[in-house]
């Protein structure tokens, strides 16, 4: 088969099940891909083959016997490193920790492996998943595999490359600004920040509500094949929602859906190429029987630094500090501007970070009482380059954004973060590098959001049948 390395877990999962494809063929398969594409993009910070090929066989012995173990039996996915593995390195892209071992599994990964799915390798990072790319002093560069200049995204950038150059066939992702929808746009795939609690967390970041996990695929249907796999409730983790959502195998089509568009959502300055993509998407949906309306949002770029610099201040910053503090000079710059910052918040902007928060969502509450989903980009710009820092100037049709932070379109819905948002392709810059549009849903209504990115997917296919691929 050509291109097997690019096959859809759905199809593949049902090629095994006829017995027209063997879980160690396509693993075979997702291997030499990586052997050719890796010393490219560096997307995978471990590679476990050897116990993969094990467990490809063992797969293959059970859909002989018509016993296949769960819903991903036999597929390749490749885990961010973020997310801890019993006996596996875990080194959250950072020098000091170079040497730590996982102690535990986090929930989520637990029923990746307990469905069948083979973790055959682990995605890098940026350090402590902080920045919108992904390089670091312990694994180096991770590069796109669309335009090697640019990067795949972050934090979840190996997931979002490997699966863009086709060396996994499902990935998986966490965002706390971003880190999914950021690295699916950028290189081309699909990801789901789901609501928060829908996906158990490992303490103390799942009491954290700007802080997700999620699944990365090249199709919706691989996105939602994941999203049910990994959601759900857990014992360990007390804000996991009841009961489970399970996102349905067959979706309903949109005709009739008001769907409400904002191509810069009143605050950012959009390159031309983004918004042009979007613009199509919105026809696409129209296309699909959907009505699609401008909208406007008071909201602004001041109001957005401000309420997200204390929230990082108050958790994430402060989660670095302590290690900062004693090995500052292996962390990467990032990191360091990243805690820098977060000094300069103080436990009485705790309370007024709430107000924000609040205020700041009434008016995207009330579009989605009127609507029924929001789409937007995913982000500003196409991508960022492969070695980008976050003190480094982003130009937009121009001119230069005051901030990092001023070109993230993903950080209004980490603040909204009941909204589900899936990251589809919208197009291809003039760079050569995917856009992404951004479906927002109301709070906790995953479905919807599903059912309008496959919609859009149906009449823009991307990584799969006649879509676009990287020349790599």
């Amino acid at each position: 088969m050509t291109d097997l390395h690019y096959l859809s877990a759905v199809d593949a999962l049902a090629k095994f099940r006829n017995k027209e494809l063997s879980p160690v063929e396509l693993l075979e398969a997702v291997i030499a891909r990586a052997k050719v594409v890796e010393p490219v993009i560096n997307a995978f910070a471990e590679s476990r083959f050897d116990e993969a090929l094990k467990a490809a066989k063992a797969a293959e012995a059970r859909y002989a016997s018509g016993e296949p173990i769960g819903p991903l039996d036999g597929v390749p996915v490749a885990v961010k490193e973020e997310a801890p593995i019993a006996g596996q390195l875990n080194t959250l892209g950072s020098l000091p920790l170079r040497d730590v071992v996982a102690t535990e599994t986090a929930p989520f990964v637990q029923r990746i492996i307990d469905a069948g799915g083979i973790v055959h390798a682990r995605t890098t990072t940026p350090e402590f998943s902080s920045a919108p790319v992904t390089w670091t002093k312990l694994w180096g560069v991770t590069r796109n595999p669309w335009n090697t200049a640019f990067s795949p995204g972050g934090s979840s950038g190996g997931s979002a490359a490997s699966l863009a150059a086709g060396s996994t066939t499902l990935a998986t992702g966490s965002d706390i600004g971003g880190s999914i929808r950021i690295p699916s746009s950028f290189s081309g795939v699909v990801g789901f920040k789901p609501p928060y609690g829908r996906v158990p967390e490992v303490p103390p970041f799942n009491l954290d509500h700007y802080c997700h996990e999620g699944p990365l695929a090249r199709t919706v249907a691989d996105c939602a094949l994941l999203e049910n796999v990994i959601a759900g409730p857990h014992p360990s983790d007390v804000v996991s929602l009841r009961p489970k959502l399970e996102i349905p195998g067959t979706l309903d089509g949109i005709e009739g859906m008001r769907i409400a568009l904002s191509v810069d959502l009143n605050c950012y300055n959009v390159d031309a190429d983004v918004a042009a993509n979007t613009l199509a998407a919105a026809d696409r949906l129209r296309d699909a029987g959907a009505t699609v309306h401008e909208v406007t949002l008071p909201w602004d770029l001041a109001t957005i630094a401000k309420t997200v610099d204390i929230h990082f201040g108050m958790i994430f910053g402060a989660s670095m500090k302590e290690l900062t503090d004693q090995h500052g000079d292996e962390m990467t710059s990032y990191v360091r501007r990243l805690v820098a910052e977060s000094e300069k918040v103080s436990k009485d902007d705790f309370y007024p970070g709430l107000m924000l928060e609040a205020e700041f969502y009434a008016p995207l509450g009330q579009i989605l009482e009127d609507y029924d989903a929001l789409i937007c980009p995913t982000f500003a710009v196409p991508a960022l380059p492969a070695e980008y820092d976050t003190g480094d100037q982003v130009v937009v049709n121009g001119t230069p954004a005051p901030r990092w932070l001023d070109v993230m379109m993903t950080l209004p819905f980490n603040i909204a973060s009941r909204c589900p948002v899936l990251n589809v392709p919208s197009g291809l810059s003039k760079d050569g590098v995917p856009t992404g549009l951004a479906v927002v849903g109301k709070t906790y209504d995953d479905v919807t959001a599903f059912r309008v990115a496959a919609a859009h997917e149906a009449r823009l296919p991307w990584l799969s049948g006649s879509g676009p691929r990287p020349a790599l």
